[in-house]
């Protein structure tokens, strides 16, 4: 398995200063969606990228945690892969604006099983060390990555690979 590589966070150009937690919970600024799913130049790879607002407070940070789940065929439920698909908290940067960032993650495969995956993604706001609020997002298509999808302006809820 090839080590899943940071798709580097970019800051969009909008401010948003929302009156509670509860509203960047709410707002159209917060979403998932997998930007990559196996183009040529990236075979068996999986893209995940995520936008969040920010709260407008420069001395707050946001985090990031991407994950990735694939369809279980006999249950349809939704499970989390259990290695190699885990980015951990990122740190994605001051709260000041909305901020967009990504990760993308390869799978060695075998047995030429086919398999659909989708990204998860957890978002906090961070003072210091408390967390002031989170929220998880389940990727969806019809958001535009800022950075590092392929093809550009791919997104989609779901990625098939095999």
């Amino acid at each position: 398995m090839v080590p899943a590589r940071l798709i580097a966070p970019v800051v969009l150009a909008a401010a948003f200063a929302p009156a509670s937690m509860h509203a960047l919970e709410r707002s159209r600024s917060l979403w998932a969606t997998v930007d990559v799913c196996s183009p040529k130049d990236q075979p068996n790879t999986i893209g995940v990228r995520g936008s969040m607002p920010g709260d407008g407070q420069a001395h707050d940070q946001m985090y990031m945690r991407f994950r990735v789940q694939y369809l279980d065929p006999t249950s349809r439920a939704w499970l989390f892969v259990a290695r190699g698909a885990d980015s951990g908290y990122l740190k994605v940067g001051s709260a000041s604006t909305a901020r967009q960032a990504g990760r993308s993650f390869q799978f060695a495969r075998s047995g030429g099983r086919a398999f659909t995956l989708r990204g998860y993604v957890t978002f906090q706001w961070r003072r210091a060390a408390t967390v002031l609020g989170s929220a998880n997002k389940a990727t969806d298509a019809g958001h535009t990555s800022l950075a590092g999808a392929d093809p550009k302006d791919y997104s989609a809820a779901t990625c098939r690979l095999g």
